[in-house]
């Protein structure tokens, strides 16, 4: 089976401070995935039992009662679970993606929004398949901001030549699932899909998103720069970028459909 792991790395949503800033901060994108899931994998209805993986504070875990019955969010970082927004079909567990206290077959789906490329992508594989009912489904996706304001260039440059400079992006696994991989793991590669969208900010609204990315978490729970002080250089960048009293960004999300054999 392929071997390429991320090393060891620091848990970047395992502070009190950046689970409140992602509860506060994060848009909420995942209902544009809902109806490609309702799509491809709800032809005989509703799914009885869903597992959402890395659920952080539970914005997508909410979003699956569109199409799921009962749903368990897993996530390692009790701060982030402690920030978890609750319903009555919802149960929280907090594990490791790669280690679930939960039974063999539990599942008919299995989500990981945002998340895989922090995983012991081959544990974590195997345990999902575990999990999942034969002919379940497993469901990868990643929403990711492009920096590229609708309309002014020059926000993309400030992003790619001083925010990113500033706060570089932080190591991760990237490396898509190939269809080799797929198989080795136990299911069949059964779908893709890939689409823009624009989310819409104020300069605060778009300073406090910039606050949940790693690349500030890493400066900022490191200790290498105050949180107010990062929050202040960020606001005073982008408000000179903007014309109106909000602009327009642009995202792209990316979803693999996977059948349990």
């Amino acid at each position: 089976m392929p071997a390429a792991q991320l090393p060891e790395h620091m848990n970047y949503f395992a502070y009190p401070t950046a689970a409140e800033r992602y509860a506060n901060g994060r848009p909420f994108v995942h209902s544009l995935v809902m109806e490609k899931i309702r799509t491809v994998c709800c032809e005989s209805g509703r799914i009885n039992q869903a597992l959402d993986v890395a659920c952080g504070t539970g914005q997508s875990t909410v979003a699956l009662l569109e199409v799921v019955d009962e749903i368990v969010g897993v996530d390692s970082s009790a701060e982030m679970l402690s920030r978890a927004v609750g319903r009555s079909r919802i149960r929280y567990v907090e594990a490791e993606a790669e280690h679930m206290p939960l039974n063999d077959a539990s599942f008919g789906l299995v989500t990981v929004a945002l998340a895989f490329h922090w995983f012991d992508q081959q544990q974590f594989m195997l345990e999902a398949r575990r999990v999942l009912r034969p002919g379940g489904w497993l469901v990868i996706y990643t929403d990711g901001f492009y920096g590229r304001m609708i309309g002014n260039e020059n926000f993309e440059t400030w992003n790619r030549d001083q925010y990113l400079v500033r706060y570089p992006t932080p190591s991760r696994n990237n490396q898509p699932l190939t269809d080799a991989d797929v198989l080795a793991y136990g299911f069949v590669p059964s779908g893709f899909d890939k689409f823009d969208h624009e989310l819409e900010f104020t300069p605060e609204q778009l300073v406090n998103y910039l606050l949940t990315q790693t690349n500030v978490i890493s400066a900022v729970e490191m200790g290498r720069e105050e949180l107010q002080s990062v929050a202040q250089w960020l606001l005073d960048s982008v408000q000179q970028l903007f014309i109106g009293i909000t602009e327009r960004f642009l995202f792209g999300c990316q979803i693999q459909f996977l059948k349990r054999g």
